[in-house]
């Protein structure tokens, strides 16, 4: 049987539309307290003082922890502000935590507590500080990087596009927010914690608190989203671990919505400059991408918006500068598809602007710049069928009838614009260990340390072990988000599947063989005697492959055996050598926009898109992934606006009633589909990752498209109506 690449029903799915899903914030502890912060009113400074009094003796509290007395942390670190000084870095910073017996006590305490302050000037001007930024890097790779002479590239260009696109600040809006609930039992520490890594946040609590690791367990059945905002540890968590250490009770600390604008990370703001250079039949001679990026005075984050540019066409000389601003403002994140989201926005958008001068069908400029291999190394791809996506994406469009002429297409009134843009991501995989046990009474244990944030990992860990065993699906069990079980990376950068799946198929190939050796050494069975390479295991029974008849139902056979498991164990790790290969999932998008020419609100009509990410292990999830990917890539384009009080640095769009995100309305008509072309060099299971690519590429498309229909190119994001006017 093979049940690998079908669209099986989401195994976890009836918990979840049912309410038997517990999210971190739904479990119980005896004596469960409650915690509240208090944060920051000014964007730079020094606490001077703190009027604490009224809190204390407010109904229910049990303690108010500030700076003056809270328990110092020998890992703490500056990056996360958990009360370990009066130093104030950004708006919404947590200053002090309230704990009362009930919610509501702690909220009412919190509103009592009174803050005087020393106020510094703040670092609020982001292009202010673009004579003082400095490069960065990025996951250990440089922010500056390129190849050949660009200069020369663009002199001896015929052609040339030179524009400056900015996008603003996205603040992650999960529909649930961080939320921990902590529980110690002497030195020993238990974590229900919103997290995209079980294993991570379990180090990190550690070194921060000096206990070993083993004495901190973190638990996570289900994240209610996290799109890169739950992949570190930020305050909320260790506040909550802190504050349970010193009332000496389990403590449960949920972040108010507000909160979440400014302690737990955000997409950074963005300056690109793209210059590009071609030949009058449209070969590029140069590439330069220099992006400016806020981050904040306390740590260094780059959004490495050039470097999709390292990868996307062949082109002889390509310089990528990036430049890193320090502001008073929370620490940037990653935010889904960082850097390669805002970053294909601007390349895709200037590759548009090049084929309009040109003169040229913008799908046949990126052919005719199409790379073979990496450009940035001369590497061959571990796969890439980009050519098919972009042939598959514009005959499914109709991208052939386009008229090429900004404003020429109209539907009765409405303006009618199409555009197109090129999709890309890395792919990678990462350390994975699984365990997969046989159990007595018929049914198949899968445990690994990975967690599920709406990726469907629960169905795709089970297709897998069933596909592997021969066993129905309905017989396997799921074990994820617990760091008792083996270790399992990070759920971030497009990576969990292509490290997770591996590794269950070894530990449920280790578990069949060990279950057929057994079964062979067995007198009493069936089977006993013959060679392991000769008996099958299919739907739950063991038999002789050339004698069919001499089977058994492998509980019988562990009956026999003191009903004890039988069960196998994989630890992998990447084996693809990066200095011979690169490997990238690729897409083609295309956009239908429609605009109001009284209104100018412009809305996407439709969207085609055609993905090249490997072997397809659901149908029905790979779908949800790509369709969630284009409608941030809608967002990113027409809606996400996170709107700063320049003096203040306060943020006043601190709310889902402000801060704009698609809804229903705003998304028209979606087709997705993918070649399903396994690329096994990265993994076994030739699946890759496609979380992310989704986004990326989308909102160049939507742009594009909004540009064809008015005939006005907007480079700074979000393209809102009164941009258009």
């Amino acid at each position: 049987m093979s049940v690998i690449g079908s669209p099986l029903t989401r195994v976890d799915g009836r918990q979840k539309v049912t309410g038997a899903a517990k999210y971190t914030a739904e479990f119980e502890a005896p004596q469960l307290a409650y915690a509240v912060m208090v944060t920051s009113t000014i964007a730079s400074g020094q606490i001077a003082g703190m009027d604490t009094a009224a809190a204390e003796k407010s109904p229910g509290v049990l303690a108010v922890i500030t700076p003056r007395n809270a328990l110092r942390l020998p890992g703490a670190e500056r990056r996360i502000t958990v009360l370990q000084d009066t130093n104030v870095y950004y708006q919404n910073q947590p200053i002090a935590v309230v704990v009362a017996e009930t919610l509501e006590q702690a909220q009412h305490a919190a509103q009592l507590v009174r803050t005087r302050y020393d106020a510094n000037a703040a670092k609020l001007d982001f292009e202010g500080g673009f004579p003082q930024s400095y490069p960065g890097e990025h996951n250990g790779e440089p922010g500056d990087a390129g190849w050949g002479d660009v200069n020369a590239g663009l002199a001896q260009a015929e052609v040339k596009v030179e524009e400056t696109y900015t996008t603003p600040i996205h603040h992650h809006n999960p529909m649930e927010t961080h939320a921990a609930i902590a529980q110690w039992d002497g030195d020993k520490l238990t974590l229900h914690d919103t997290t995209q890594s079980v294993t991570n946040r379990h180090s990190y609590v550690a070194k921060m608190f000096g206990i070993p690791e083993d004495n901190v367990r973190v638990i996570v059945l289900f994240v209610g989203g996290g799109f890169g905002c739950k992949g570190q540890t930020w305050a909320p968590v260790v506040l909550a671990a802190l504050a349970a250490k010193q009332v000496k009770r389990p403590v449960k600390l949920v972040t108010e919505r507000p909160q979440m604008f400014g302690m737990v990370g955000a997409r950074p703001r963005t300056h690109q400059k793209l210059s590009l250079g071609a030949t009058r039949d449209g070969k590029l001679t140069a590439i330069r991408h220099e992006v400016h990026a806020h981050t904040s005075v306390i740590e260094d984050y780059l959004e490495s918006s050039a470097f999709a540019t390292r990868v996307m066409y062949d082109c002889a000389s390509v310089q990528t500068i990036h430049r890193l601003v320090q502001m008073n403002l929370g620490t940037p994140t990653y935010d889904r598809a960082p850097g390669v989201a805002t970053g294909t926005y601007a390349l895709e958008v200037a590759m548009d602007e090049l084929a309009y001068k040109l003169k040229m069908d913008p799908l046949e400029l990126r052919l005719k710049n199409y790379a073979e291999v990496d450009p940035s190394n001369k590497n061959p791809f571990t796969e890439k069928s980009l050519r098919e996506c972009y042939k598959r994406a514009s005959e499914k469009f109709g991208w052939a009838k386009r008229n090429a002429e900004p404003r020429s297409m109209r539907d009765a009134d409405l303006l009618v614009g199409w555009g197109m843009a090129t999709e890309t991501y890395p792919a990678r995989r990462l350390p994975c260990s699984a365990l997969v046990r046989l159990r007595p009474d018929g049914r198949v244990l899968v445990a690994s340390g990975t967690q599920e944030i709406g990726n469907g990992i629960y169905t795709i860990i089970t297709q897998v072990a069933a596909d592997a065993l021969g066993v129905p699906p309905a017989l396997i069990d799921v074990k994820i988000g617990d760091t008792t079980l083996p270790p399992a990376p990070i759920s971030a950068g497009s990576t969990t599947t292509a490290s997770v799946t591996p590794a269950v198929h070894d530990a449920a190939m280790q578990a069949r063989n060990n279950l057929i050796s057994l079964a062979a050494s067995d007198p009493q069975s069936p089977v006993h005697g013959v060679a392991a390479d000769q008996i099958d295991f299919s739907n739950g029974t063991l038999s002789a492959k050339s004698s069919p008849g001499k089977q058994e139902d492998f509980r019988a056979l562990l009956a026999r055996h003191g009903n004890q498991p039988v069960e196998g164990k994989a630890s992998l790790k990447p084996d693809l050598d990066t200095k011979k290969f690169s490997s990238h999932s690729f897409g083609a998008v295309f956009a239908e926009v429609a605009v109001d020419p009284l209104t100018v609100m412009p809305r996407v009509r439709r969207v085609v898109a055609v993905y090249d990410v490997g072997r397809i292990l659901n149908a029905r999830t790979a779908q949800s992934q790509f369709i969630g990917g284009i409608v941030w890539g809608v967002s990113l384009a027409l809606h996400e606006d996170t709107q700063m009080d320049p003096p203040t640095g306060r943020f006043t769009s601190a709310n889902l009633a402000e801060y704009h995100v698609p809804s229903n309305l705003d998304i028209g008509e979606i087709n997705v589909s993918a070649l399903d072309i396994p690329d096994t060099k990265l993994d076994s299971m030739g699946a890759r990752g496609i979380g992310e690519i989704g986004i990326t590429g989308t909102g160049a498309a939507i742009a594009n498209a909004v540009f064809h229909a008015t005939g006005k190119r907007v480079r700074d994001l979000p393209i809102t109506p009164d941009k258009l006017l």
